[in-house]
């Protein structure tokens, strides 16, 4: 199992939201390049980015500091966040973004992430964002009417490299993930799946861990690293075990 230190991006800084609230932001840096040479530093081989600028318009906004990331972290860099056309999804993969992850767009044009799996074997995750079981888009601003379940249902024979589930009820809240939903997710598609959203600290990773025959990938975590909560090491320790 995959362990991503997550960098979230707002204004050129690292933070971390409560439920995706861009009013909720703690700011833990203002140089993410040394954040990711950190974790790096601590044993990481990849990192989860997020533009939540870029979330919201649409379009990247932190293009600076994402380009300073890849520049410094030595691994895969996943990237997320207002990524919507052809176009900047190839200019990622150019400056060595190893996977680009899909969400909004996702619900709205699924034959764009269709296109761009076949044109990036490997390349493409889609974010399935929930709130109460409910696909939520545009910076999770929207909420569907579309299940988690039936959105990643629609990208099995796509050929997409994950499915990256989040539980906006518990993003940035420290509660714990939503391990249930999470794994219920995982046995209903046959797409690996990385667990996102409450992170709180181990014990999330040992039952994590538990499910990764059940096509758990990875989780990503933010807040639980920055307020010492979680050991990124001892985190990377459990993980490669399962």
């Amino acid at each position: 199992m995959i362990v991503f230190p997550a960098i979230d991006l707002k204004a050129g800084q690292v933070v971390r939201l409560a439920e995706g609230d861009m009013a909720r932001a703690t700011v833990y840096g203002d140089d993410p390049a040394h954040q990711a040479t950190l974790f790096a530093e601590a044993g990481a081989g990849h990192l989860h980015v997020v533009d939540l600028d870029g979330a919201f318009a649409g379009e990247s906004v932190n293009g600076d500091a994402v380009r300073a990331i890849v520049a410094a972290f030595p691994g895969h860099v996943q990237l997320g966040g207002g990524i919507r056309t052809p176009a900047s999804v190839e200019a990622w993969f150019d400056l060595g973004v190893a996977r680009v992850v899909i969400g909004t767009a996702a619900l709205e044009n699924p034959q764009f992430v269709r296109d761009m799996a076949a044109a990036f074997p490997g390349g493409i995750v889609v974010a399935v964002d929930a709130k109460d079981g409910m696909v939520a888009t545009k910076g999770w601003a929207d909420v569907s009417t579309t299940s988690a379940v039936d959105l990643a249902r629609r990208f099995e024979d796509a050929g997409v490299a994950a499915v990256l589930f989040t539980d906006v009820g518990r993003d940035g809240l420290l509660k714990g993930c939503n391990v249930e939903a999470t794994v219920d997710l995982a046995r209903a598609v046959d797409i690996p799946v990385i667990a996102s959203g409450g992170v709180a600290g181990i014990a999330d990773i040992h039952v994590l861990a538990l499910h990764a025959r059940d096509g758990i990938e990875g989780v990503i975590t933010g807040r639980a690293l920055y307020d010492g909560r979680l050991d990124l090491a001892a985190a990377l320790s459990v993980a490669a075990a399962a």
